[in-house]
């Protein structure tokens, strides 16, 4: 079997396909872009076509299933060699992944005719996805990084059970609770290492003491909170229990998020977002169960939202620009280009999380965020597009 170098030495394709994360994090916000408007002319009923195809589920599955999943799988395939020792997949085999992702997209396209059909090929991307990462986890002496296997295993399952929503109706907001779940605990998780860990590299750069807060006994507790507070939304979501223990994570995220000082690191953006990422999903779960105590003053849609646009919008493209940059030769730095999409991600979660406080100008507030969502990921397409897909020369 080649070894991860060998592969990368024999690949002769386009750059694009050379690295997981390059065409995943283009198509995915070339997706994210799109699928925004696509849906909106359903939801605002332009068109009859639109209301055929661009359903609310369809939304939902293309923005949990089609783009963050693609994110997810981009960052892994980089991410999975400093927990194995080796790419999960490489070379060719990215042309493969990203054919099985493409073919989903148009499946799901296509899924008023096709039916079930559509759901198998769908399905096919996160089950190879997850082969991929269990053969490299098997081959390696260390099961310490098991974390991500397991997630995108269950993310697997997940999607598998959404389709299934075609013939047991009842479970598909289950379904869609407990991919939410699993990707705001994957935030919890990874994200509590990354923030504080580029946090704390920005901090020794420019000799500020104290550096953040070493993760500990309280972090674990927290990440027990999140995970039980998750599981019981998931199967119990009306329960007063749950409510408690979101409200509980949320508020463990937030002192978690003040531990790691980053108040320090104002100056650079790339940081900055990271926390701001992580803010959303801190305040997301203290939404969502404080909407199960307290449905008459809390928006359950805007709590869903502050996870999804916020915390995965965000943080998805916190590590989007940050992983291209670095593993394209370039400096680790928010230009002008890059501040503005941050800033349009913001604009776009902070608007679609106040619509429902505001349902006189709801309609506005709606597409106003759907503007900023699809200029964000447009902006990095244009902006990002080019550096991924040119090559950049590197011993391997």
């Amino acid at each position: 079997m080649k070894t991860t170098a060998q592969t990368l030495r024999d690949y002769r394709g386009p750059a694009l396909f050379s690295f997981g994360f390059r065409p995943f994090f283009l198509f995915a916000a070339l997706w994210a872009a799109i699928t925004i408007p696509l849906w909106l002319l359903s939801f605002l009923g332009i068109g009859e076509i639109p209301a055929t195809i661009f359903t609310r589920d369809w939304h939902v599955h293309e923005m949990l299933f089609g783009y963050t999943a693609a994110v997810i799988v981009g960052y892994m395939t980089v991410a999975g060699a400093n927990w194995t020792g080796h790419f999960p997949i490489a070379g060719r085999s990215i042309v493969l992944l990203v054919l099985l992702w493409a073919a989903g997209r148009l499946a799901m396209l296509a899924y008023p005719v096709l039916g079930s059909i559509a759901a198998l090929i769908d399905a096919l991307f996160l089950i190879v996805f997850a082969g991929a990462l269990w053969r490299e986890q098997f081959a390696a002496s260390s099961w310490r990084n098991v974390a991500p296997c397991i997630i995108v295993s269950l993310l697997a399952i997940a999607n598998v059970s959404f389709h299934v929503t075609m013939i047991v109706p009842d479970i598909s907001l289950a379904a869609e609770r407990m991919t939410i779940g699993l990707i705001t605990f994957l935030i919890a998780l990874i994200g509590g290492r990354l923030v504080p860990s580029f946090t704390r590299n920005w901090m020794a750069q420019h000799k500020i003491k104290p550096e953040p807060a070493a993760y500990g006994r309280f972090d674990m507790a927290v990440l027990g909170i999140t995970g039980a507070g998750i599981m019981l939304w998931v199967v119990w979501p009306s329960a007063a229990v749950t409510g408690v223990l979101l409200i509980i994570a949320g508020a463990g995220l937030f002192i978690r998020l003040l531990r790691w000082r980053g108040w320090t690191v104002i100056s650079d953006g790339m940081v900055v977002v990271l926390h701001l990422g992580y803010f959303w999903c801190a305040l997301g779960l203290a939404m969502l169960g404080a909407s199960i105590l307290s449905p008459a003053h809390v928006s359950g849609s805007a709590a869903i939202h502050a996870l999804a646009v916020g915390a995965i919008g965000m943080m998805t493209l916190a590590v989007m620009t940050r992983t291209s940059r670095s593993h394209t030769g370039r400096e680790r730095r928010a230009d002008r280009p890059t501040l503005a999409i941050y800033g349009l991600a913001m604009a776009a979660a902070t608007t679609r999380v106040l619509a429902p406080f505001a349902m006189s100008i709801y309609s506005e507030l709606l597409v106003l965020s759907a503007l900023s969502w699809s200029l964000a990921f447009a902006t990095f397409a244009l902006v990002y597009g080019p550096m991924l897909a040119r090559a950049w020369k590197r011993k391997v």
